[in-house]
């Protein structure tokens, strides 16, 4: 019994399934998500229908399912002109901040499915957890999308807002807990000024970064085994 973590598949079904074959999963392992399976890349819907399958993953709240939550409830109605004319603009700026992150490989496949594969899709991402606390090969792991934004060492983690951990950066700098190993993706790694191995898992100050950037040309997918801290990667997106 293992326990895996990928972030940021974005999409790249391919790439994951690459994956998946390389840290031979069983079904006794426990494969986890850190989120933002949707957008950027082809194949966002038929990646994240591949998890709804697997009863062995535990899938995290990314900003990019958070976009798509707050978007797919419209795009489920008959698009008219009276839908449109109801649209109020909370939803509208969502639209746009979504169609500005990616979305146009998601609703694209979305469209593609039958109404009740559209509930189902939906209601599986609204069941994403917010962060998992892991114990494993003797460590503490805090598995969350993004970060801890607005760290402080007094906040518990139930007090930290959704934003600030699935919007806001993760301080590489900060060490937030001296026994807890902090891991998140969103972060491209080869745009982390300090890393000396861009494109590839970032540890610092007992953060783990994961986001190997799959869904852009010359970047890769990751798997981190938290009881062995071995990395695995697939091979690189070739655009």
């Amino acid at each position: 019994m293992a326990s895996y973590v990928i972030s940021d598949i974005h999409g790249a079904y391919d790439l994951f399934i690459e994956l998946l074959e390389k840290i031979d999963l069983a079904d006794t392992d426990t494969l986890y998500i850190l989120g933002d399976v949707l957008d950027r890349g082809p194949n966002p819907i038929k990646t994240l229908r591949k998890l709804m399958e697997m009863p062995n993953v535990i899938c995290i709240l990314g900003n990019h399912e958070l976009m798509a939550v707050e978007c797919l409830d419209f795009l489920m109605q008959m698009v008219t002109e009276d839908s449109i004319d109801g649209l109020d603009a909370h939803v509208y700026n969502n639209l746009l901040t979504w169609q500005f992150n990616g979305s146009a490989s998601t609703i694209n496949e979305f469209r593609k499915l039958t109404m009740d594969e559209r509930v189902d899709v939906l209601e599986f991402i609204k069941d994403f957890s917010i962060y998992e606390e892991v114990k494993a090969g003797k460590k503490k792991y805090l598995l969350v999308h993004a970060g801890l934004g607005n760290y402080s060492p007094k906040k518990k983690l139930d007090d930290y807002s959704l934003k600030e951990m699935v919007w806001d950066r993760a301080d590489y700098d900060t060490q937030y807990f001296p026994d807890t190993y902090v891991v998140t993706g969103h972060t491209p790694t080869m745009l982390i000024p300090e890393n000396p191995n861009p494109g590839f898992i970032f540890r610092k100050n007992n953060h783990i970064a994961m986001d190997c950037g799959a869904c852009f040309q010359g970047g890769r997918l990751a798997a981190f085994c938290l009881d062995t801290e071995e990395e695995f990667y697939s091979s690189v997106n070739k655009g």
